[in-house]
């Protein structure tokens, strides 16, 4: 079982290997192929693996909120009135966004191509708070979010946005609150993601 690193810490002590965004494919491949995969818990990465890697899998019937509300129609019309804008999208993307896509990466995956790419406009398919990474990054670029099926916010994920620099600012004053977890679910939580790490330097994603 390969379970996305954005999962709950018992989920990992049922998970022989996690995996991110970024290291999906190298952790997938890695699987010996006479060996059946579960993949949890985003079905569009899982899909999105299945296409990159020709593995077969079963897919657990979960995904981001964000990554399922992008309009297709609407990116149309607004490719139309960019013609010069590449449309870039994370693999937690439906699948019939992802065909639409020029390029298709991990969040850092798309800043980093966004940054050595040639093009001055990008429409992006993901959690809107990376477009602020981008425009620092590359502020001479234009980046537009790509729209949701509605006019809401809805690409921006009200779960991270809990996060604020006051209760950061909090948190580490007083060290709190804290998290206590079972000595067990450490012990086998823990393996999974260790796997993940070797795995990943020896793709030369990470420096020993």
């Amino acid at each position: 079982m390969v379970s996305y690193i954005n999962c709950t810490a018992e989920l990992k002590t049922l998970t022989d290997i996690c995996c991110t965004s970024t290291n999906a494919v190298q952790v997938i491949e890695s699987i010996p192929k006479d060996r059946p995969i579960i993949f949890a818990p985003d079905k569009n990465l899982g899909a999105y693996l299945i296409k990159k890697t020709g593995r077969d899998m079963v897919l657990w019937n979960g995904a981001c909120m964000v990554h399922e509300i992008f309009s297709q129609e609407r990116i149309v019309k607004l490719r139309q009135r960019h013609p010069n804008a590449k449309f870039i999208a994370h693999p937690e993307c439906e699948t019939h966004i992802l065909d639409m896509a020029d390029y298709i990466g991990s969040t850092t995956g798309l800043l980093k191509f966004t940054i050595s790419d040639a093009s001055q406009e990008y429409i992006v398919a993901t959690e809107a708070g990376i477009l602020h990474q981008m425009q620092k990054a590359s502020p001479h670029k234009t980046f537009i979010p790509a729209p949701p099926e509605n006019n809401c916010a809805c690409n921006e994920c009200p779960h991270m946005k809990r996060n604020t620099l006051e209760k950061l600012y909090l948190c580490m004053k007083y060290e709190l609150p804290e998290i206590v977890l079972a000595d067990w679910v450490i012990r086998d939580g823990r393996a999974s993601i260790d796997r993940m790490m070797e795995i990943s330097e020896k793709a030369g994603l990470i420096s020993g």
